[in-house]
């Protein structure tokens, strides 16, 4: 590296250079190297893969980055640098070898299938292609990553580098890049087997370091250990001193510096995914009633730890801090269907039941069936047991035609009450975030712990109540389902609706009230007495 530094006319490298050029010499077989923009990663590792073509000649490297013009960018670096320096030009290609700037040899390998090296994007054709070491050169960008059905095609993209390797004893899989998510693929990697080491820009303070599960790189807690002054400091002041970083974070924000120079997503997860379990309260729903009044706390003593979270890092349920003994009826109890669109959709459904400004969601769920008979004597059942006052049914899918089948089903099942149906309007991510945020902002949503823990019996988790209430954004397509998470905010809207509605009418009868009793007060002034029989309002 330092070879190639000199060659290009740079500075010396920085000591975090310096770490990571070790890192990637000595790592093991799976790593994946994360750090802040500007460091210069990618130039690292061009003249790391020049480093293992001098060793080896024979040694194959596939490069694949998010964009083919990236990865060849790459290879297009590195067969320069092997054209340029005199310590590796007997590396040039021979006549009869493939000599392109995205797929070339060196002069001393052997003729293979497999070029010395060759660049692909990850959504090209991986299939075929074999090599001892893959270098995953930012392979996660925001255009590949921003839903979630984006990062479930790039999480199985990447799966196919491990068919791609050879048998080798040193055949390694590289990755260097920056998340974009908590959901990203660098995060999910040590799941299966990868070692993840982070290099921040700035020293990180002791509750940041926890963020990172002890992924940050020694020579940064190192450093911090010897002297703990450095938090806040920037870590290489050869590349960015720390009013740079200031300039930096002012104009890439706070959550885009987080991101781009600390690899911290636990700011921008909080900003992008509004909703959470600990805004939630968990508690043990009856048919009939419920406590007068019930209490949230978000402190730790609260925290339900038999019940595991599908939330961010941090997220968790609570249970209530205060529960009246006094019970009483519900006011009202609604259940919201959201029939299956097409294809792999379920039917969702949700009950939620009021009492005294607080809505308890007793049951919520969904089934795979559409319009099938065993689905829609499913819900009536659903509705009889919860002694439902209104089925609200989303009609967007079928004109109606789901209501017509299931409401004879309440019948068979010896149950009456009124069905009605709702079309939505607008972006459904906007509108799912802008009926619930405000109620769990509040703690007014109360959920049975039966129905979280029925909820993580879903083998797959994007059909889950809490995976999706978690997992919304305000972006458009965030979610590859929705359908519980839909029926739960049909629901909780129904009854927002009704509480804006007393909510005003009370409103409007205080204010009668308060006309008629300043009416009469000036008749006994005026006349000395006041005709209570007549009813000033009205008069």
């Amino acid at each position: 590296m330092y070879l190639v530094w000199k060659h290009l006319n740079l500075p010396d490298p920085t000591p975090i250079q310096y770490d990571i050029a070790h890192y990637l010499q000595h790592a093991p077989k799976r790593c994946v190297i994360e750090a802040f923009r500007g460091v210069g990663k990618s130039w690292i590792t061009s003249a790391f893969v020049c480093w293992l073509l001098l060793r080896d000649p024979q040694t194959k490297i596939l490069v694949v980055s998010a964009s083919k013009g990236r990865s060849d960018d790459f290879s297009s670096f590195t067969k320069r640098l092997i054209a340029d320096m005199p310590e590796l030009q007997h590396l040039i290609p021979k006549d009869g070898q493939r000599d392109s700037m995205v797929a070339f040899d060196v002069a001393p390998a052997l003729n293979s299938h497999a070029p010395s090296v060759k660049s692909l994007g990850i959504t090209g054709q991986l299939t075929g292609s074999r090599a001892d070491v893959i270098i995953a050169d930012d392979i996660e960008v925001a255009n590949n990553s921003l839903t979630q059905m984006l990062r479930d095609k790039l999480s199985q993209s990447i799966k196919e580098f491990d068919a791609l390797l050879t048998t080798k004893p040193e055949a390694r899989i590289i990755y260097l890049g920056t998340p974009q998510t908590e959901m990203s693929v660098y995060n999910s990697l040590p799941e299966r087997g990868y070692e993840v080491r982070i290099w921040t820009a700035r020293f990180p303070n002791p509750s940041q370091i926890e963020k990172y599960m002890g992924r940050v790189a020694p020579y940064i807690t190192d450093a911090l250990d010897r002297d703990p002054a450095l938090a806040g400091k920037t870590s290489d002041p050869k590349r960015f001193t720390d009013i740079d970083l200031m300039e930096r974070e002012a104009s890439y924000g706070r959550s885009g510096f987080a991101l781009q120079f600390m690899m911290d997503t636990s700011l921008s997860d909080a900003d992008r995914y509004p909703l959470k379990l600990i805004d939630l309260l968990i508690f043990d729903i009856d048919r009939d009633v419920a406590p007068v009044k019930l209490t949230w706390a978000g402190s730790p003593e609260y925290t339900i730890p038999t019940l595991p979270s599908v939330g961010f890092i941090g997220d968790r349920y609570q249970r209530p801090m205060f529960s009246s003994k006094e019970f009483t009826d519900f006011q009202g109890s609604v259940m919201s269907i959201d029939p299956s669109g097409r294809g792999a959709d379920e039917t969702g459904y949700a009950v939620v039941k009021m009492l005294n400004g607080m809505l308890y969601c007793p049951v919520a769920s969904g089934f795979k069936g559409g319009y099938d008979d065993e689905t829609l004597k499913s819900l009536a059942l659903v509705a009889k047991n919860q002694k439902v006052n209104l089925i609200i049914i989303e009609s967007n899918f079928g004109d109606g035609m789901f209501t017509k089948l299931f409401t004879p089903w309440l019948a068979k099942v010896g149950y009456t009450c009124t069905t009605i149906e709702e079309r939505s309007v607008g972006q459904k991510e906007r509108r799912i975030i802008d009926t619930l945020e405000p109620v769990l902002n509040q703690h007014r949503l109360v959920v049975s712990e039966n129905v979280a823990k029925e909820d993580l019996k879903t083998e797959d988790p994007r059909y889950q109540l809490m995976f999706q209430l978690t997992r919304i954004t305000k972006d458009r397509g965030s979610l590859v389902k929705d359908d519980r998470l839909d029926a739960l905010a049909i629901a909780v809207k129904y009854w927002v609706e009704q509480m804006d509605k007393d909510t005003s009418t009370s409103l409007d009868e205080y204010k009668t009230r308060m006309l008629e009793e300043e009416l009469e007060r000036f008749a006994d002034t005026v006349f000395g007495h006041s005709d209570h029989s007549l009813t000033w309002a009205n008069a």
